[in-house]
């Protein structure tokens, strides 16, 4: 408080240099500011997994799947509901180099089996917004 009234105090007396000054500092903190806002909000857009649910029978999570952010090769032992909270088409990227792409719409429903045995899958949103989905995966099931 008493630095921001000296501040005042000098910008009343020196005719208006510190007034462009103050400007400029401001221009810079909210330059400064953006930038930490864009990082912080791309360090958030990476894929992420949230927990929902888990006991002996069923495994629920949810996941965000951000553009160009593809899961990392995985393999599902169990099969799997999908239901798409928002949509989009997800690539299906094989560890053969073998690729389909599933179109999930908003508010459906999606039967996925199991994985092969000894095979391994990358999901990957080649879209421009987040896919969300909420997994179900039925553990005893093979």
């Amino acid at each position: 408080m008493i630095v921001v009234r000296a501040l005042e105090f000098d910008i009343l007396r020196d005719g208006g240099k510190m007034n462009r000054f103050v400007t400029h500092v401001a221009v810079a903190l909210v330059a400064v500011g953006a930038t930490v806002m864009v990082t912080r909000s791309q360090q958030a857009a990476t894929t992420q997994r949230y927990p929902q649910f888990d006991n002996e029978d069923v495994k629920v999570w949810r996941s965000v799947i951000y553009p160009n952010q593809p899961l990392t090769m995985h393999r599902h032992e169990h099969p799997r509901v999908i239901v798409a909270l928002k949509g989009g088409t997800m690539k299906i990227a094989e560890d053969s180099g073998k690729s389909e792409e599933h179109p999930w719409e908003t508010g459906h429903a999606y039967w996925l089996p199991a994985n092969p045995p000894g095979t391994q899958h990358a999901d990957v949103n080649e879209g421009t917004e987040p896919i969300e989905v909420m997994v179900v995966e039925l553990e005893k099931e093979k």
